[in-house]
């Protein structure tokens, strides 16, 4: 740790993390954003204990924990002494220990689990895909402020979660090459449909995790997430992955909800989170080595849509920073 702290914070933040299940909940969260339902899945503790030790944890600054309609999240802390601290802890944690293991396995069925109902959901809806998208928000608003923000011409330009394709349909053509990567072989399918129907022959699609890509660094010069976050485990590492994949001074453009309370859609629509914070957005894209340049809500009925559009630094200017 290279930052210090004041005795009792130190002292609260050991006494949390001095119990084995305490200990076990950092690393989990290490891992990403959990419920309290999905700890309890994973360590088999009752829900009050879970709750309790992840009380514990939160006041001693160890966890972050923040409410999304019904569902609270618990995320390892990430800024200051804190979460120098939580970060300490877990890497001091050996990765080969037994029983650490096998609660990464068992989180591992969980999202494996999470993620086999998405590809249902999406499979299932792939061919009405348009359809589902606009269902609260009128799209015409979203896609004439999008071609508003966006570069007139660009080298490379890459669509995340493509879908159904109407973003490269839409951006396509400004482009000299341009991709698209979904992990839904039924939405691909819609979507090539799509973009030979629009004679976008420069358009390519790749089947692929947008956690990890099948591309090289600083290949893109414009990424676009249309709608892509709020079904995401960890939509901060995909964030994260953008970063990578762009050139200094590239951009992006992620469309997504403002945060909201209709429950109701992460059992009709699989939704995993309920929209963001602009303050969010902008500190995952300042980890990816990115600052958020323009923002704008769009007011739906009942939902708001916000557009973020953020800037790769130049080496410059990230050393700078």
């Amino acid at each position: 740790m290279n930052a210090s702290l004041p005795l009792d914070s130190l002292v609260s933040m050991m006494r949390a993390a001095a119990d084995g299940a305490r200990l076990r909940m950092l690393t989990l969260c290490a891992d990403g954003e959990l419920t309290v339902t999905e700890i309890t899945d994973i360590l088999g503790m009752t829900q009050p204990a879970v709750s309790r030790h992840l009380k514990i944890l939160t006041e001693a600054g160890l966890l972050v924990r923040f409410r999304e309609g019904a569902w609270v999240f618990h995320r390892l802390a990430d800024e200051g002494p804190a979460g120098e601290a939580a970060e300490w802890l877990v890497g001091a944690c050996d990765e080969g220990d037994d029983v650490r293991r096998r609660d990464l396995a068992r989180l591992a069925e969980i999202r494996a689990r999470r993620a086999e109902q998405a590809e249902a959901y999406f499979r299932e809806n792939a061919k009405d895909w348009d359809a589902v998208r606009s269902l609260y928000v009128d799209d015409r608003l979203v896609e004439e402020r999008l071609m508003a923000m966006a570069p007139n011409l660009v080298g490379d330009y890459l669509d995340l979660g493509v879908g159904a394709g109407r973003m490269l349909e839409l951006l396509g053509p400004r482009a000299r090459r341009a991709a698209g990567l979904d992990i839904n072989h039924a939405m691909l399918a819609v979507a090539r449909d799509r973009i030979a129907a629009a004679g976008l022959a420069h358009c390519g699609l790749r089947h692929g995790d947008l956690y990890a890509t099948p591309f090289q660094d600083g290949r893109f010069d414009l990424i676009t997430a249309h709608m892509v976050l709020h079904y995401l485990d960890a939509p901060a590492r995909a964030i994260n992955e953008i970063g990578r994949l762009l050139r200094p001074d590239g951009e992006t453009i992620l469309i997504d909800f403002a945060p909201h309370a209709l429950d109701q859609l992460r059992d009709e629509h699989a939704h995993r989170r309920l929209g963001f914070l602009t303050d969010d957005v902008a500190r995952w894209m300042t980890d990816a080595g990115m600052e958020l340049i323009e923002d704008t809500d769009l007011a739906g009925d009942p939902l708001t849509v916000c557009i973020w559009r953020g800037r790769k630094l130049s080496a410059a200017s990230a050393n700078a920073a």
